[in-house]
């Protein structure tokens, strides 16, 4: 802290001689003020007692040295207020991506827009968590709804508006993953007759080659390969480049499907691999919308079986052929292996049997060893 000082407003000095000013036995008596920088703004509080303005002083110098100073000026800014000025700095990221925070910050700002972002502790959050869950929200819309409150006190703390967040392992709700429901080969060519045809390519694209939705809409004939039989996802719908290089990975497909997509391009306007009728890039909704009328047709797939889920069964077909966590996790274009993990962890065959035999055949070695040196001695 640069200055910093108390005034008696009871009193002035003159002439070296203390007198009763004209606000004497008005209002409280001690002003503290201090200033961050020389000819900075100067902040100020008033106090009955002078004591109490030397502690609220030494407070503020004891924040500054320790990082914990927050400036009063943000500290009755409401957490309404500072979801204006984070959204304003979220625009400029994917279309997608910004309307989904979107969508998040409307859910917090029903319950916390008008609360004082410094008065949000712990015990607010957790009930917050309660009450959705309560009103039946998914588990996993829970989680990602509390991660968005998440980033919102965190960037608070980095702009020096709370001193800590909220939120904390402990106030953290579970993440609501659930074993994706995989389809059976029959079930996936079922679907595939029952959307429209101009449609077909995308239950392909993503049965067999992993793509996800915005991807499928997005794909280009000029991304495939239909000689060497190699997709190379570049962009997504309408025309937004892929989020990261894990997603640009090629992916070798079969000469049978490689046949398929170009029968189905030959039927198309030539420029997309998935179209509408009219043979222009379809949209994700309209395959959505195909995939809700085809599922209820298809015997024994879940009634909210997503478009999505036709990745999960890509991942299995990969497992079920023995390849390694790595590979699959290169084919499904995955940040890590831990993110495949993550996900179909469970379809990988269980390797207990090969652990006994291995750990079995060590203590065989040590028997042949000890019988050994029993007949030496």
């Amino acid at each position: 802290m640069i200055s910093s000082s108390i005034d008696d407003r009871w009193h002035v000095t003159d002439d070296g001689k203390k007198a009763r000013s004209a606000r004497y036995g008005k209002g409280k008596r001690w002003r503290a003020r201090y200033r961050l920088r020389p000819g900075g703004p100067q902040v100020t509080k008033a106090f009955e007692r002078k004591v109490d303005a030397e502690a609220w002083l030494q407070a503020q110098t004891t924040a500054v040295h320790t990082g914990t100073y927050v400036d009063p000026a943000k500290e009755r800014m409401t957490v309404g207020q500072w979801c204006d000025v984070w959204l304003a700095g979220y625009r400029s990221r994917k279309a997608s991506t910004y309307r989904q925070a979107e969508t998040h910050v409307k859910i917090i700002r029903a319950t916390f827009g008008d609360v004082p972002i410094r008065s949000v502790k712990p015990s607010d959050v957790n009930a917050w968590v309660a009450t959705m869950q309560d009103d039946g929200r998914a588990a996993s819309y829970v989680y990602a709804t509390y991660r968005r409150l998440c980033q919102l006190m965190s960037d608070a703390v980095a702009e020096g508006i709370l001193v800590r967040s909220p939120c904390s392992r402990k106030t953290a709700p579970p993440q609501g993953q659930q074993r994706p429901y995989v389809a059976t080969t029959a079930q996936v060519w079922a679907l595939h007759d029952a959307f429209p045809t101009h449609l077909r390519p995308a239950v392909l694209l993503a049965a067999f080659a992993g793509l996800r939705l915005a991807e499928c809409s997005g794909l280009r004939v000029s991304d495939v390969d239909f000689m060497r039989g190699i997709i190379s996802p570049a962009v997504q719908y309408p025309a937004e480049q892929l989020k990261t290089e894990y997603s640009r990975t090629p992916i070798p497909i079969p000469h049978e499907l490689s046949l398929m997509l170009a029968q189905a391009v030959e039927a198309g306007a030539g420029e997309y691999v998935v179209t509408s009728e009219i043979g222009r890039q379809a949209a994700p909704w309209t395959i959505e919308r195909a995939m809700r009328e085809a599922r209820g047709r298809v015997e024994g797939l879940p009634e909210k079986f997503r478009f999505h889920d036709l990745r999960h069964y890509f991942a299995s077909l990969l497992i079920s052929e023995g390849l390694d966590v790595k590979v699959v996790q290169r084919r499904m274009r995955h940040k890590n292996a831990a993110t495949t993990l993550d996900v179909y962890g469970h379809m990988f065959p269980e390797k207990d049997e090969t652990a006994r035999s291995a750990v079995a055949t060590a203590w065989a070695d040590l028997a042949v060893d000890a019988e050994d040196s029993l007949r030496t001695n």
